[in-house]
């Protein structure tokens, strides 16, 4: 089952660390501004979580959890590419499909 979890939040681009004075080396605000939107309950009344917690980002659907990290070595020093390499890992593992296509994010997944 394929469902519109949220819209990409436009208006985490202003809060890349070439913007604000970000000094994390992994764009906390950006990140934090992203992933906001993602925490609400689905129409079948799923809850949807997602937090960051340091470099770990912690995504939850319903009773499934999976965790990624903000891995700078291994992708690069561009946030954004960081944060879409962990929620794909973060959502691999809790067993569900996270997508972006047309400026939305798309939930994969059987119902439990």
């Amino acid at each position: 089952m394929k469902i519109k979890l949220c819209d990409v939040n436009a208006a985490a681009l202003e809060k890349l660390p070439q913007f604000t004075d970000d000094k994390s080396g992994i764009g906390v605000h950006y990140v934090d501004a992203y992933i906001k939107p993602m925490n609400q309950k689905l129409e079948n009344g799923t809850p949807v979580k997602c937090k960051r917690r340091g470099l770990k980002i912690v995504f939850n659907v319903g009773a499934r959890k999976g965790e990624g990290l903000m891995r700078r070595l291994a992708v690069g020093a561009d946030p954004v590419a960081m944060l879409d390499a962990a929620l794909a890992e973060a959502a691999a593992a809790a067993g569900v499909g996270l997508t972006v296509e047309d400026n939305a994010l798309f939930l994969s997944y059987e119902p439990e």
